[in-house]
């Protein structure tokens, strides 16, 4: 018969207590149900739309019949492409022009910060009724746009959401028009907590306008900018607003993002398995975006 020392007996309690202190921490008392009060309601927030909401979904779209369907689906192909161009003119162009313009308002007076007010004003305005001004702006028949080239230049304009090539760019440049202030904003902080005398030593050095900007300013905004590009394109794969209030997706099922697609399939089609299949099929790219974000902002330090 196996013999049991008294250590063997108690070691299970030690653990418990062991890791009942880890838990606890420091508090005491009363200062551990306080922290319990308030931690208890977030993990249970967090739990019902977060754990769940992702969790389900990935049940919904674990069917590999599913992607054989959507793989096969013209319309699903021609909302690869999309996206595609979405997230090169999207992301590339915003930052690239947040940068410029971001220099642009570091320079000194008052008619410059007027603006930036101005400027900032599309970011502030809600999406929803931007986006559908945008929409009827664009109407061939009697938009604004299209009578405006009419009465002031005797000019027919093109039927902007008739077209595969204009909607998708009208639906791009509306999504810049929205976000750029933001980034701008962002980039705009970035150089201003670049340290002045950084700046006097390069222009005792003799680098001064573009060769100030290549070899001091962005060299320092390089962990920011790039931060910032994994951030924007993590943020447009999800977007829905741009391509769903200005065009709808049309003309016919021609300017998709996958995020639309999802919705189209999922509530138009009757067929949520299916819409939550398209909206998982940016996996494969969202996932390394989001590693590779995480493990720049931890192994380097971001300037700001």
């Amino acid at each position: 018969m196996a013999s049991v020392s008294v250590a063997d007996v108690g070691a299970p309690a030690v653990r418990r207590q062991t890791l009942w202190r880890y838990w606890r921490g420091s508090l005491r008392g009363s200062e551990f149900i306080w922290a319990a009060a308030f931690l208890v309601p977030y993990i249970g927030v967090f739990l019902a739309f977060v754990v769940y909401p992702v969790g389900f979904g990935l049940w919904m779209g674990s069917d590999p019949a599913l992607y054989t369907e959507l793989f096969s689906d013209p319309i699903y192909q021609s909302t690869v492409v999309n996206t595609l161009i979405f997230l090169a003119f999207g992301v590339n162009l915003k930052l690239f022009f947040a940068l410029m313009l971001s220099g642009f308002f570091m320079r000194p007076g008052w008619w410059v910060k007027g603006l930036l007010l101005l400027f900032v004003l599309p970011w502030a305005v809600p999406a929803l009724p931007a986006f559908i001004s945008i929409h009827w702006m664009l109407n061939g028949e009697w938009g604004f746009i299209n009578n405006f080239l009419y009465v002031v230049f005797d000019v027919e304009g093109p039927s902007w959401l008739n077209s595969r090539w204009l909607a998708l760019s009208s639906a791009i440049y509306s999504h810049l028009w929205k976000w750029l202030p933001f980034w701008t904003v962002i980039l705009l902080a970035g150089r201003m907590s670049i340290p002045q005398e950084i700046y006097d030593a390069a222009k005792v050095d003799g680098a001064t306008g573009l060769r100030r900007f290549l070899h001091v300013t962005f060299p320092l905004l390089a962990n920011l900018y790039l931060v910032l590009t994994l951030l924007a394109t993590i943020f447009l794969l999800g977007d829905f607003n741009s391509v769903f209030f200005v065009t709808g997706g049309g003309p016919a099922n021609s300017t998709h993002l996958l995020a639309t697609l999802g919705i189209r399939d999922a509530f138009d089609l009757a067929k949520p398995r299916l819409g939550v299949a398209a909206v998982m099929s940016f996996l494969p790219l969202m996932i390394p975006l989001v590693i590779i974000l995480m493990r720049r902002m931890k192994n380097a330090e971001v300037q700001l």
